[in-house]
């Protein structure tokens, strides 16, 4: 157990609360040995799977999706560059897609918040006659193309 690490040295290393960490382990993404006192140990891979957690997190992913990637990974060995590549790969799209949703916020944080993003009645101005509502719901000129043509 000497080449294992205590979960506040983990915490500290990983910038991630020691909760959480508990709570991943629960959701079955990383996991710990047992002191003999009962204190939860990890091996130093962890701080590469934690890192994988808060990035796949960031870009958007739940909990869930980011356990179907880890599982992807190898067991008993640290993964390397060339299995990281491997789960990461299909990523490319849904980073592209997260960048175009913030384009899309900025933009509207000059416009009218009311310009139709939210099927407001009373916008003439971009959303004459209500059209945003068939669309559907919520704030349709930011979460992407409408869902039919008009």
């Amino acid at each position: 157990m000497d080449n294992l690490i205590a979960i506040s040295e983990v915490s500290r290393r990983s910038g991630v609360a020691a909760s959480a960490l508990r709570f991943y382990e629960e959701r079955g993404l990383i996991s710990s040995q047992r002191s003999g006192s009962g204190h939860r140990r990890y091996p130093r891979s962890v701080l590469r799977r934690i890192a994988f957690i808060v990035f796949a997190q960031r870009i958007g992913m739940t909990l869930e999706e980011v356990g179907e990637e880890l599982r992807k990974l190898p067991d008993g060995r640290a993964p390397e560059g060339e299995d990281w590549a491997k789960v990461s790969a299909a990523w490319t799209e849904r980073v592209d897609a997260r960048i175009d949703e913030l384009r899309r916020l900025r933009s509207g944080l000059t416009a009218c918040i009311g310009c139709g993003c939210l099927s407001l009645e009373r916008c003439k101005l971009v959303n004459p006659d209500d059209r945003a509502a068939r669309f559907g719901p919520g704030p349709r000129y930011w979460i992407g193309p409408p869902r039919r043509s008009e």
